[in-house]
């Protein structure tokens, strides 16, 4: 009996050490995770506070100052300092109707924002390559930087596409929900079996300004032609592994595969749709559902975003967690190598987002995760942002050598491609 009264009241002291062992633990790990954000900027992909403000505010940082704490947001400057952030993409992004008309001026609206909102906040430094990235973070800064989301804001003018690398865009996602006129969309009918003549055109003076060739949202077919076309690496910037989450959205294996020998990037997505495997299953007509609100308010934009955001409510999604996020990275380092992922979370551009990582302050516990499974630090700093600099380095190279190459191209599309431009 003695013995067995010793036996209990040993492992009751042990079951009562556990949990203060498992927070001294984690409690080390968050410290390493912190440091590691310390000495490599953690830079975000895609973040879509800039048509929040729009929508919500009608641009006016006065009335939604990211300055000041957004509870109703996903991202506030405090936060991105509680998160450990040295550097954003913030997306310039165009709805796909505005293909209609007009998509040319909201990319130029959306940019000047994103000026604005850099310009009155001294905690953002405006970035233009990697070196001032780096330089931003060594420098206390968060470095702020312009990603165009959505093809159609060129109008399908190659003069207007190197103008907007003129104000600032360092990439440009081919095309967002629907299939343009010289290019696939993931989430539209196929047109063109990926980028027409045009398209290759569009990849190719991309490659010659200096803008990265941003693939997320395009079909598996304009993956594939936009990579063989492409003399810089590509970026997937709010993109998953098609293998864990089989959403039209996320990347298939066999592009994966082809990451290495481009030197390019996928950039984990957070949205729950395209993490977690019954959620991606779910939504895999969510852009369809959105062209239905628009047909139902063809004049009301903003009625049909409303709507779509009510059925959104309506229909909860599997959350996913942390190791969700964790495994989507782990697969494409499985595909592609540890050189060719990062993150790319699409905060406020999503409803949905996996448990753990509810808003800006919570990247350092998805670097814990990493640091959980066995990643040394060498490779978090590569996930962190040590990847995308890699890519921006190489494609400001490869467009000081091309710039020598060749001038500008003066391509047009009528010409390229027989007359496809809509009138």
């Amino acid at each position: 009996m003695r013995y067995a009264a010793f036996a209990a009241a040993a492992l009751g002291l042990a079951a009562a050490a556990t949990p203060a062992r498992a927070q001294q633990d984690d409690a080390a790990l968050l410290a390493r995770a912190r440091r590691l954000h310390a000495q490599t900027p953690l830079i975000d992909g895609h973040n879509d506070l800039p048509w929040e403000i729009r929508e919500k505010a009608g641009g006016d940082l006065a009335r939604l100052d990211p300055r000041q704490p957004q509870p109703a947001q996903h991202t506030d400057i405090p936060r991105l300092r509680a998160g450990g952030v040295g550097g954003v993409f913030w997306a310039a992004y165009v709805p796909a109707h505005f293909a209609r008309g007009g998509a040319a001026r909201v990319a130029l609206e959306q940019v000047d924002l994103i000026h604005r909102m850099t310009a009155q906040s001294p905690d953002l430094q405006l970035a233009l390559t990697a070196d001032d990235v780096e330089r931003a973070h060594r420098g206390g800064k968060i470095a702020s930087l312009i990603g165009i989301e959505g093809g159609h804001s060129i109008e399908n003018s190659l003069a207007a596409l190197r103008q907007f690398h003129a104000v600032g865009v360092r990439y440009m996602t081919l095309t967002h929900a629907n299939t343009l006129d010289w290019a696939d969309a993931a989430t539209d009918s196929a047109r063109h079996d990926g980028l027409t003549r045009f398209g290759e055109e569009v990849v190719r003076e991309m490659n010659r300004v200096g803008m990265l060739v941003d693939l997320s949202h395009v079909s598996p077919a304009t993956m594939k032609d936009a990579i063989r076309v492409s003399a810089a690496p590509v970026i997937f910037s709010h993109s998953s592994a098609r293998a864990l989450a089989d959403h039209p959205r996320n990347v298939p294996d066999d592009v994966l595969r082809l990451l290495k020998p481009n030197g390019g990037m996928v950039m984990v997505n957070f949205y729950s749709g395209f993490l977690e495997p019954r959620a991606a299953a779910s939504m895999r007509d969510m852009f369809e559902v959105q062209r239905r609100f628009q047909a139902q308010f063809p004049n009301d934009a903003p009625a049909a975003q409303r709507a779509y955001r009510d059925w959104q409510r309506q229909n909860p999604l599997p959350r996913g967690n942390i190791g969700t996020v964790a495994d989507h990275i782990d697969h494409i380092v499985k595909m592609a190598g540890v050189d060719h992922v990062g993150i790319g979370s699409d905060y406020d551009g999503v409803t949905s987002l996996p448990v753990g990582m509810e808003d800006v302050s919570r990247y350092p516990y998805l670097t814990v995760e990493l640091l959980r499974r066995g990643w040394s630090d060498a490779d978090v700093r590569k996930v962190l942002g040590g990847n995308l600099l890699r890519v921006m380095r190489q494609a400001e190279a490869t467009a000081a050598r091309l710039q020598r190459e060749r001038p500008a191209s003066v391509a047009r599309i009528d010409e390229m491609d027989g007359g496809l431009v809509r009138k």
